[in-house]
């Protein structure tokens, strides 16, 4: 059973942030060795979430792990996401789709939020 992985970001305006998911989205292709590997948008810029789904069956998806490239339980992750995903359901009947978790307090995150203080530390001249 082919399985892709579908991460639901939010989506900005700015071009560059929508960027830096697809940058994510790739980066996580290569580390998980999955083919289908795809981000799409809650919000302001496309592929929108269904849009997402329908890719991932289109390159032969039987099942997708959506993935919440969220950091908090909001009202996106706890309410529209799943809405989202009820809609895709209607639309792909035979779809096996399951949501995963969402980003939260993780010792990793912490780890890159210490890494990006010194470097702003060092570009400051603080250290």
């Amino acid at each position: 059973m082919k399985t892709a992985i579908l991460m639901m970001a939010h989506g900005s305006r700015i071009s560059e942030a929508n960027d830096a998911a697809r940058e994510v989205a790739a980066q996580v292709r290569e580390m998980t060795g999955y083919d289908i590997v795809e981000v799409a948008f809650r919000e302001l810029h496309e592929p929108n979430i269904q849009q997402g789904i329908d890719n991932c069956v289109a390159q032969g998806a039987e099942r997708i792990l959506l993935m919440p490239y969220f950091l908090f339980m909001g009202a996106h992750v706890q309410h529209d996401l799943p809405e989202e995903i009820g809609e895709a359901q209607q639309h792909h009947p035979a779809l096996i789709m399951e949501m995963g978790g969402h980003l939260g307090a993780h010792r990793k995150l912490a780890e890159i939020e210490t890494e990006r203080i010194g470097e702003a530390l060092e570009r400051f001249g603080w250290r």
